[in-house]
C-alpha cells in the first residue's frame, strides 16, 4: 500500500524548545488509514493535522474499543533522527488488536508510516538536551451504532508531539503509595494491552495516592491483592540483596518495550535478573532486613523513574536514603545515551528515520 501525502499550506509556529511540556503541542501533519469490513485496511494518507468528524453514536465513545502505542524519535548530535525499537511497539499493538477484536495491522507498513510521517515533520524534532518527538499511534472504532459488537469500521492514526525532558530539574526519586482498595487489572482482562480504558481505571488510585501526599500508585494483583504488578503506568523493578526482581508477565501486566530493553541491558552487564511473582509482604520483609536496595519504574516517557519511598498501610519505606541508586542511574544514562546516539548501540535497537 502506498501512502498518499498532502502537505499543509498553513504551517504552525513551532513552540519554544525550553517550554515544551509533555503532550501539549502537535506537529503539522498526521497519518490516517481506514478499515472497512470486506475491504481491510486501506487509504493510507498523511494529511494536515486537524480534527476528526465523528457521529455522536460513534462506537468508541460508548464502548471504548480503542488501543494505542507510544514511542519517541530522537535527534542525535549529527542532526539525524532515530527511533527506538519501533517494530516492538507495532508488534505489541497487534497483541492489543487481538484482545480488543480489532483487525491487525501490517507491522512493517506501520513502521514505514511512522518513519514517513516523522521525516515529513522532521523540523519539529527538538534538539535541546532531554527533548524528543513523542509518537502516538492509535486505533479506534467508528461504527455509527449504539450496540456492543466488534467494530466493522475503524481508523488507525498517528500524531506527533515535541516534548520536553520528563524531569526538567533532573532525574529524582519519587514517592509511591501502595494501593490496597482498588485494582487495575486481572488475568483474563486487558491489563497486558495498551487500551485507553486501563488508564481510566487507574485514575482513582492515582487520586488516592495524591491525597496521601504521594506521586504515583503501586498496583497489587486484582485477585489476592498481595502480588506487585505495576507502578502508575510503568513497569517496576526492585534490587533486593543484589538481585534485580521485576514482576513476571502473567496476563495482567503490560509488556513494556523499556522493560524488555532494561532486562536485556542488565543481563548484558552481568546483573542477576529474576522475572517472578513478588509479594508486597516479601518486599516489606526485605526492607526490614535492610535488603531493599533500589527501586525504579520504567516506561517510554520517563525511561527510568527512581523510587525513593514506598508507603504500604502504615509502613513507610524509604529506599536508598531517598536518593537515586547506582543501578538506576546507570540504566538511565545508558538507555538515554543509546536513544540520543551518545553511546554506541551494540544491541541494534535504533533505526534511522531517513534510511
Amino acid at each position: 500500500m502506498e501512502i498518499k501525502i498532502t502537505k499543509t499550506t498553513n504551517p504552525k509556529t513551532k513552540p519554544d524548545q525550553n517550554n515544551l511540556g509533555f503532550g501539549i503541542h502537535f506537529t503539522d501533519h498526521m497519518f490516517i488509514m481506514n478499515y472497512d469490513e470486506g475491504q481491510g485496511w486501506h487509504d493510507a494518507r498523511i494529511v494536515p493535522y486537524g480534527p476528526f468528524e465523528i457521529d455522536p453514536a460513534c462506537m468508541v465513545l460508548h464502548y471504548a474499543q480503542e488501543i494505542f502505542e507510544g514511542l519517541k524519535a530522537y535527534r542525535t548530535a549529527d542532526g539525524s533522527i532515530q527511533l527506538f525499537r519501533p517494530e516492538k511497539n507495532m508488534a505489541r499493538m497487534n497483541v492489543s488488536c487481538d484482545r480488543l477484536c480489532i483487525p491487525k495491522i501490517d507491522e512493517e507498513f506501520a513502521v514505514k508510516a511512522i518513519k514517513t510521517l516523522v521525516d515529513i515533520d522532521s523540523d519539529w524534532v527538538p534538539s535541546l538536551e532531554g527533548t524528543s518527538l513523542y509518537i502516538r499511534p492509535y486505533i479506534f472504532a467508528t461504527d455509527i451504532h449504539v450496540g456492543v459488537h466488534p467494530a466493522k469500521h475503524l481508523i488507525f492514526a498517528i500524531i506527533l508531539s515535541p516534548v520536553g525532558a520528563y524531569y526538567p530539574q533532573g532525574i529524582a526519586p519519587v514517592k509511591i503509595y501502595v494501593e490496597q482498595k482498588y485494582v487495575r487489572a486481572v488475568v483474563g482482562g486487558t491489563g497486558f494491552t495498551k487500551a485507553g480504558a486501563n488508564y481510566a481505571i487507574s485514575l482513582k488510585g492515582q487520586e488516592e495516592a495524591a491525597e496521601q501526599g504521594y506521586i504515583q500508585t503501586l498496583w497489587l494483583d486484582g485477585v489476592e491483592r498481595k502480588y506487585i504488578e505495576e507502578v502508575g503506568s510503568m513497569n517496576v523493578f526492585f534490587k533486593i540483596d543484589g538481585e534485580i526482581v521485576t514482576p513476571a508477565l502473567q496476563g495482567s501486566i503490560l509488556s513494556g518495550i523499556t522493560r524488555m530493553s532494561i532486562i536485556e541491558l542488565l543481563k548484558s552487564k552481568g546483573y542477576p535478573v529474576s522475572e517472578r511473582r513478588l509479594s508486597i509482604d516479601e518486599l516489606v520483609q526485605a526492607f526490614k532486613e535492610g535488603k531493599l536496595e533500589e527501586a525504579w519504574g520504567t516506561g517510554t516517557a520517563a525511561v527510568i523513574s527512581p523510587i525513593g519511598e514506598l508507603k504500604y498501610g502504615d509502613i513507610v519505606m524509604p529506599i536508598n536514603g531517598g536518593e537515586i541508586g547506582e543501578v538506576s542511574q546507570m540504566l538511565y544514562d545508558t538507555l538515554t545515551g543509546i536513544q540520543w546516539g551518545k553511546i554506541e548501540d551494540t544491541f541494534g535497537w535504533t533505526t534511522k528515520v531517513n534510511e
